[in-house]
């Protein structure tokens, strides 16, 4: 009889060893709801941090695309390497002609396109953009144009030529390379037969330039020697021997109607030339 008894009061404490209590659910809830605020918190703490970081101060001024630098695009808020991609633009020739050319450029975000907007300022010339920039700056009063602009395409270096609207550094250079080679321009058209330069930037700029009373550039056959005429865009290195040849062979050439009797060269090269060549 007492180990019986003594049994049945051991029961609870095996059962319990075996079988621990299951937690109480209150508890459970509250260790639930206390672990959810944590994570609350911590979230709420990151995006605090995340408002509170340094952000890249910029000030915003009226400008043109057309005349900044990457100095002033870095002001405006750009990074270092997306005000290089600007600036890279605008030294081969790119030019914006309205505010939309400027979403064209994959460093502008839509972002930044919008912030920017308000200011820019397509055409704002180049005295009020150093006024913008520099406030110390006092424009220089130039009295009034009252003619529409025109340019002297065989006199003019490489900045007259970039006043043209249209003609940034690159096209500027170009065209007083070629200028060079030809000897200089007797018609506009042969602003075609530059690199990159279209029929469409070609109407953009026609308007803008004028030809001058300059003379040409000329090359006597009679006594030109192979280097004197390997620079010509008119002529290729095969034409300018048979030139030559020519010439030892049949003597100086008196007008146009002798260079045609050099069979490698054609009317239209003998049209193009004549401009450039004396006898």
């Amino acid at each position: 009889m007492v180990v019986l008894i003594a049994l049945i009061r051991a029961i609870p404490a095996v059962y319990s060893f075996f079988f621990p209590e299951l937690t109480n659910p209150e508890t459970e809830r509250l260790a639930i709801n206390k672990l959810s605020w944590m994570k609350s918190d911590k979230e709420a703490a990151h995006r605090q941090q995340k408002m509170e970081a340094p952000v890249l101060k910029s000030t915003l001024f009226n400008f043109d695309p057309n005349l900044i630098d990457a100095d002033d695009w870095q002001r405006l808020g750009l990074s270092a390497k997306q005000a290089g991609v600007m600036a890279r633009y605008k030294g081969k020739g790119g030019r914006y002609f309205k505010k939309e050319d400027l979403q064209k450029m994959y460093v502008i975000s839509p972002e930044m396109y919008e912030r920017l907007i308000p200011y820019i300022s397509i055409g704002l010339g180049k005295d009020r953009q150093r006024q913008q920039l520099n406030p110390e700056y006092t424009a220089k009063n130039y009295p009034a144009q009252q003619k529409p602009l025109s340019i002297p395409l065989n006199t003019a270096d490489t900045l007259q030529l970039m006043e043209v609207r249209g003609i940034g550094p690159a096209f500027a250079r170009r065209i007083c390379n070629y200028r060079q080679r030809l000897g200089g321009f007797y018609k506009k058209e042969q602003l075609l037969e530059i690199y990159g330069l279209d029929s469409l930037k070609y109407a953009e700029i026609k308007d803008q330039l004028s030809l001058d009373d300059l003379v040409l550039t000329t090359i006597n056959l009679n006594t030109a020697l192979f280097d004197d005429l390997k620079n010509h865009p008119y002529l290729k290195y095969k034409q300018i021997n048979a030139i030559i040849q020519f010439r030892k062979q049949h003597g100086n050439y008196g007008n146009i109607a002798d260079l045609r009797k050099v069979a490698i060269l054609s009317a239209e090269t003998i049209e193009k030339l004549a401009p450039y060549i004396s006898f």
